[in-house]
Formats: structure tokens, C-alpha cells, sequence
């Protein structure tokens, strides 16, 4: 019995609230793998970040990430991408900041969030990847639970 998970199940569980792993190369270390939001839509993995950061800086060099997303209670799913960055540009705080604010933090408390956070988010682009190849386990699968 395969435990991989179907196309509509590993797109309907990367869509879901998870915090992801991002992976990037980085040729004067090993990967940097930090925690990310992230919004999953349309066949596109979205995240904001500053482009001066490290992650940023890496990004747009290497131009490729990987991203895994996990559940954090028994039986274990995860889902992991890797593909293309297809576009770093200029992140907006209504259109980019906010709804990855509200999808983790919910309403209130993510307005609190880009409030607190807006002079220092002045560098932040929004980065979209197209997830080419994909890995997906769903141990419930195994045991017969859902």
C-alpha cells in the first residue's frame, strides 16, 4: 500500500495552516533550512521576506528552494516541494503582509502583527515558487485512520 498522498490530497494539505521548512542552497555552507508562513494557491507556493536577509540574498542567487510542510501530531503527513523561483518583487503590506498575518495569527492579532512590524519591513519582497517536483507521506493511510 503506497503511502503517498494523491495529487488533490498533497495540494489540499500544502494549502492548509502548516508552518514550512525552507530549504535554499548556500555554496559556503550547507542548505539554510528556517521556518516560514507561507500561502499555498493557484499551483503557487507564496512567502514575504527581506531581500537583504540571508534567505533573500540566497533566493535570488540560487533561484531554486525546497519547502516541507509537516503535521505535528501522530499519524504523520508531510508534504514537500521543490522548484523554481519564479518571481521576487516588491511586497505590499495590504496584498502580501497582511493575509499571511491573518492566516497564522488570525484578524486582530495579525493587524497587531504588520503594526508592530512595519518599520522594519521596508525591504520585504514577496517570493513565488512553482513547486515542481513534489513527496508527500500520509502514515494514516497505514493504519486505516483519516
Amino acid at each position: 500500500m503506497s503511502l503517498a498522498m494523491t495529487r488533490a490530497e498533497r495540494e489540499a494539505f500544502l494549502a492548509d495552516v502548516h508552518v514550512g521548512l525552507l530549504g535554499v542552497e548556500d555554496p559556503s555552507r550547507g542548505p539554510l533550512v528556517v521556518p516560514i508562513w507561507y500561502a499555498y494557491e493557484s499551483g503557487e507556493v507564496r512567502f514575504v521576506t527581506a531581500r537583504s536577509s540571508r534567505k533573500g540574498r540566497l533566493l535570488e542567487r540560487a533561484r531554486r528552494c525546497s519547502l516541507c510542510v509537516q503535521t505535528e501530531t501522530a499519524p504523520y503527513k508531510y508534504v514537500s516541494v521543490e522548484g523554481p523561483v519564479i518571481a521576487i518583487d516588491k511586497a505590499d503590506r495590504d496584498r502580501d503582509v497582511r493575509p499571511l498575518a491573518h492566516r497564522y495569527l488570525g484578524a486582530a492579532l495579525g493587524d497587531q502583527y504588520v503594526a508592530a512590524t512595519a518599520a522594519t519591513q521596508t525591504d520585504n519582497v514577496i517570493v513565488r515558487v512553482r513547486p515542481e517536483r513534489w513527496l508527500s507521506v500520509d502514515y494514516a493511510k497505514e493504519f486505516g485512520v483519516g
